[in-house]
């Protein structure tokens, strides 16, 4: 491929990153590329935390295909690291390897980096610059400045209705108002996610395994369910393969010992009312380093996370049918003012087989309206 501007080796750089959607959780999803007379030389994208960054990795694809880097200029998603992790420094490794240029898509949000990483490089004499593609680069790990920025993951609730906005009759009937294409679509968002969030109430209802299959992924998300009691059967199909974390709010000392004892992960995040502290609970998930948490949940828990502001985006495909009088697809209470209501904006509207994928926005509150 010709790189004929900085904006060609970026947009290269962010497909590398994107290579990454479902591996490199929690460390973000990165992509370098190295181009010398616009020619890529070596390219690479972070591999699974532990392993190599994608510098690294650009700078070992050079050294395997025979190409010297001294000189040349590096198109890379995030500002590099300048700190000893899992690895250590490719701030470090890009100086030793004496490249010429570095163009960083942004600055990496982590106070262990901020800013140090371009520093190190340009006391070495490397010409760098940051803000190319930026928002671009924000898209693609939007969970991890999420977590960085704000100590908590960035929360998407997914939803399948008919146009009507309902999601199963009321005798519990929900499969399937959305097609296949749709279903799939939606294994993809969960693989990218770090962990799914579900409710004792639709796990009981559906015994869903609410793991990725619809999609090619080595990792597996972590599954979380908000039971409040510790209701949840040891044989329910969501605790099968994996550990999962169940938070409660009620302690039950013998359910708890037989959960643990099954090498599940049990949690009480009590308050008012014996229900779940929804809050607390996401600023836990920020501290375990959840980067997206993807909520597969029924119509009263994900009213409650709306509710709580604990909701960043939703993301609803609307299948081109009328079901009537049904469940909804969140449990609010009403309004005595319009003024009131939740504010969203449209992120992206398109269509998924027969049906269509929304993915809306949640305004804060004190967010003025836009003219």
């Amino acid at each position: 491929m010709q790189i004929n501007n900085d904006s060609d080796g970026m947009q290269l750089a962010l497909a590398w990153a994107a290579k990454g959607m479902y591996t490199t959780t929690p460390n973000p999803r990165v992509g370098c590329v190295i181009v010398r007379d616009g020619v890529v030389i070596g390219a690479g994208h972070t591999q699974p935390a532990g392993q190599a960054h994608a510098e690294i990795q650009a700078l070992r694809d050079a050294g395997a295909r025979g190409n010297d880097v001294r000189g040349a200029t590096a198109y890379v998603t995030l500002e590099p690291c300048n700190h000893y992790g899992r690895t250590p420094p490719c701030s470090d490794a890009l100086v030793r390897a004496g490249l010429g240029r570095v163009v960083a898509a942004m600055v990496d949000p982590n106070p262990l980096v901020a800013g140090q990483g371009l520093a190190t490089l340009q006391a070495a004499g490397i010409a760098v610059s940051a803000g190319l593609m930026e928002s671009e680069a924000r898209e693609l790990n939007i969970g991890f400045f999420s977590r960085m920025q704000r100590g908590v993951p960035w929360v998407r609730l997914k939803a399948a209705a008919s146009l009507d906005g309902m999601t199963a009759l009321h005798n519990g009937q929900s499969q399937w108002i959305t097609g296949p294409a749709a279903r799939d679509d939606g294994h993809a968002w969960r693989a990218r996610a770090c962990a799914i969030l579900t409710g004792i109430g639709t796990v009981m209802a559906d015994n869903p395994r609410l793991n990725v299959r619809a999609v090619a992924t080595h990792r597996q998300p972590l599954r979380i369910i908000v039971d409040s009691r510790l209701e949840i059967a040891p044989s329910a199909r969501v605790l099968e393969g994996a550990p999962a974390l169940i938070v409660g709010a009620v302690g039950n000392p013998a359910r708890e010992a037989v959960l643990r004892g099954a090498g599940h992960d049990v949690m009480l995040l009590p308050n008012e009312g014996s229900k779940v502290d929804l809050p607390a609970l996401m600023r836990l998930l920020g501290q375990r380093g959840i980067n997206e948490l993807h909520v597969e949940a029924g119509t009263r828990l994900n009213g409650s996370l709306i509710r709580e502001g604990c909701v960043d985006e939703l993301l609803v495909y609307l299948a081109p049918c009328l079901v009537g009088d049904a469940q909804g697809m969140f449990s609010l209470p009403p309004l005595q003012d319009l003024e009131r209501k939740i504010r969203l904006r449209f992120h992206e509207v398109v269509p998924v087989g027969e049906d269509l994928r929304v993915l809306a926005r949640i305004i804060p509150s004190e967010t003025p309206p836009e003219e």
